[in-house]
């Protein structure tokens, strides 16, 4: 249990805290240009994974397999920067 929360909510939950992280840190520090496309690079690789993690989801629900919950609750977390972006923007 301790590890399926860490494979699929922890580890996943990195990637909305470094985009609040690159939204957050003040334009003298890194630049309008530069934040904006770290922002949008880390949604797109978010959004990425999540499509992946969403895939392997289906395919152990068409399986049977009950950790199919796991991989969905991962492709809604890595999902969130994607939002993030569009509420921020």
């Amino acid at each position: 249990m301790n590890n399926q929360i860490y494979r699929h909510i922890l580890l996943p939950a990195f990637a909305p805290v470094l985009f609040l992280a690159v939204a957050t840190t003040p334009v003298d520090l890194l630049g309008c240009v530069t934040r904006g496309l770290l922002a949008v690079a880390i949604a797109f690789l978010s959004v990425l994974a999540a499509l992946v993690s969403a895939f392997v989801g289906v395919r152990e629900r068409m399986q049977g397999n009950p950790d199919a919950n796991w991989w969905a609750t991962s492709a809604l977390v890595l999902a969130m920067p994607a939002v993030l972006l569009i509420v921020f923007a």
